[in-house]
């Protein structure tokens, strides 16, 4: 059984290693990290507000000064769309999820509240729970962008940039880094 602990904003959350991982398990590891770091080199900010489904709630999450041993705590290696490669996710599992509320995350909203949100407009999830972030935790007006996240974070609140994240959300993709990196 794979046991789930993170190392962040100084709680002691560690990813333990089942002796018994195969040699893919760990060259994925290893991708995974470069990826995180190319990430993390390449982004305009390290402050995140990571949002989930868990237990009938929708929470949220912030956590500033994110680096990349922190954001592959939180992330998966999974296969991107379109030939793009590998793709780094925000994929918590539920023991995932117990660890982040337990790290402090709080409740935004219900997810019945969040479907009837996400039924009445055009947005997808994601940006969805962007939207009450904004509107709800810093009490702005939410306007959708495509700024890419090299440029500028997704919420600026009190001169604070901050990249959001919501379950099931692509960080980057091979193609993307590689392209970066040209």
């Amino acid at each position: 059984m794979k046991v789930l602990i993170l190392a962040i904003d100084g709680l002691i959350i560690v990813p333990v290693r089942n002796k018994h991982e195969s040699e893919d398990n760990m060259k994925n590891t290893a991708a995974q990290m470069s990826m995180c770091n190319g990430y993390t080199n390449a982004a305009a900010t390290h402050n995140y507000v990571f949002t989930f489904e868990y237990a009938r709630n929708v929470w949220a999450l912030c956590l500033r000064d994110v680096n990349a041993d922190k954001l592959q705590t939180l992330t998966k290696l999974d296969r991107a769309s379109r030939g793009a490669g590998l793709a780094l996710r925000f994929k918590p599992t539920n023991a995932d999820k117990v660890a982040l509320v337990a790290m402090g995350a709080h409740v935004l909203c219900s997810v019945a509240y969040f479907n009837d949100v996400f039924a009445s407009v055009k947005y997808n999830r994601g940006e969805v729970a962007e939207m009450l972030v904004t509107e709800q935790m810093f009490g702005q007006k939410w306007v959708k962008d495509s700024v890419p996240f090299t440029v500028d974070g997704d919420i600026n609140a009190d001169g604070v940039k901050w990249q959001h994240k919501h379950q099931g959300a692509t960080f980057c993709n091979e193609r993307t880094l590689h392209n970066l990196a040209c």
